[in-house]
């Protein structure tokens, strides 16, 4: 396409010194549209600009929406990825928040056992209520490990504690061998649950309480909030690049 106008290299000069970095993804959308564009640099740096979390906090944020397994934007991964580089994260960091972001799939159980208890009582079946003492060791071991306790783990324990178990220890790794601090951890749930892919808000709920009970305040986890809503850009950095490759072959067609 053609070279950038004087208006479109200002933007574009605009966004890194706003944002911190620069990617090719940009480039289309900037090249199409660029009063869109100016108009999503002013959305998305509003946390950047007010905001108080670490710059490489909010990094790992994005790293963790884009690497959501509801999401998977590669090229979103990896420029977050890079940009938390630079901004001080270990690897350690970015395999933990990975650690962090694998539970979403446990919303299979927290979603559908309550609906299975439902029905299976609706059909007459008879369910055992009492939790036996393994399980409550379980639970103990749980609040240990995570911190917490919900409602939603009471009927999945009593249906599968063996599994419960598995998912115990599988989700404390990052718990018990992790070096982000609680409240950030509690961050990268509150992202992940509450991206425009997954919109989970009994997760969402336990973890800005647990953030909170971890010293969050709530110009923190509204900039978390601030940060995850940007993900509906992806719109344009996927969609626009294919636009260009049609146009370029409508163009030869011609």
């Amino acid at each position: 396409m053609n070279q950038l106008t004087e208006r479109q290299k200002a933007l574009k000069e605009k966004f890194i010194s706003e944002r911190g970095y620069w990617a090719e993804f940009w480039d289309d959308t900037l090249r199409l549209n660029e009063d869109f564009f100016e108009a999503y640099i002013k959305f998305s740096a509003v946390p950047w600009k007010k905001g108080s979390l670490d710059p490489k906090v909010r990094e790992l944020i994005y790293v963790a929406i884009d690497a959501s397994t509801t999401h998977l934007y590669a090229p979103g991964i990896q420029a977050h990825m890079q940009n938390a580089f630079r901004y001080g994260a270990t690897p350690e960091e970015i395999m933990e928040v990975f650690e962090l972001t694998s539970v979403l799939g446990i919303h299979t159980c927290t979603s559908g056992v309550p609906i299975l208890v439902e029905e299976l009582k609706n059909a007459g079946v008879e369910l055992n209520e009492e939790l036996t003492e393994r399980q409550k060791m379980l639970k103990e071991q749980f609040i240990e490990a995570r911190g917490y306790w919900s409602e939603l783990w009471d009927q999945f324990l009593l249906l599968d504690d063996e599994f419960f178990q598995a998912y115990l220890e599988f989700s404390s790794v990052p718990w018990n061998k992790g070096t982000l601090e609680p409240k950030v951890k509690e961050f990268i749930y509150i992202a992940i649950d509450v991206a425009t892919t997954h919109l989970y808000d009994p997760g969402t709920r336990i973890h800005i309480k647990n953030a909170l009970k971890y010293g969050a305040t709530k110009e923190e986890i509204m900039e978390v909030f601030q940060l995850v809503s940007v993900l509906g850009i992806h719109t344009c950095t996927v969609g626009v690049p294919i636009l260009v490759e049609v146009m370029k072959k409508n163009m030869v067609n011609k």
